[in-house]
């Protein structure tokens, strides 16, 4: 299956082949077809090319998913990416961070865990900019914790 999209500045072409053949040398427990994804990039506006080929397992048969949805599933594992770990790496600088001693570091990725989630319920789609506004601000950021939770 072959996909072309056009966005953030580039070209992209992937193609995803799934197959079956090198299941016999595979000892996992339910075990599906290997996957080769090939993506190739053109940048437009420097007219560079780029071509990435990772290649994955999965335990869904062609018979449990479509190559589309293979394909959807794979790209929808960098929305976790770019929505968490890089906002906790990147933004708040979790990877430079000091802590390393005992259960520390498992209780401050659960708060920031928790402080992006509740960001992201309060509206805020640029998490620098919820942490540069209730950082200039006391009050406003125990307003933000203060707030009894919205009921969906």
């Amino acid at each position: 299956m072959t996909t072309c999209d056009k966005g953030h500045g580039r070209l992209e072409l992937r193609t995803l082949e799934r197959s079956a053949a090198l299941n016999a040398y595979l000892t996992w427990p339910a075990v599906g077809p290997v996957l080769r994804r090939t993506c190739q990039r053109v940048d437009l506006t420097t007219g560079a090319i780029g071509e990435e080929i990772p290649y994955g397992v999965t335990s869904l048969t062609p018979a449990m998913a479509s190559a589309a949805q293979v394909e959807a599933l794979w790209r929808g594992h960098w929305t976790i990416e770019n929505r968490v770990q890089r906002v906790r790496d990147v933004t708040w600088g979790e990877d430079a961070g000091q802590m390393r001693v005992g259960h520390a570091p498992q209780a401050l990725a659960a708060l920031r865990n928790g402080l992006l989630s509740l960001l992201r319920a309060c509206g805020w789609t640029q998490i620098a900019d919820a942490t540069r506004h209730y950082g200039a601000f006391a009050h406003r950021a125990i307003q933000l914790l203060s707030t009894p939770p919205v009921r969906l």
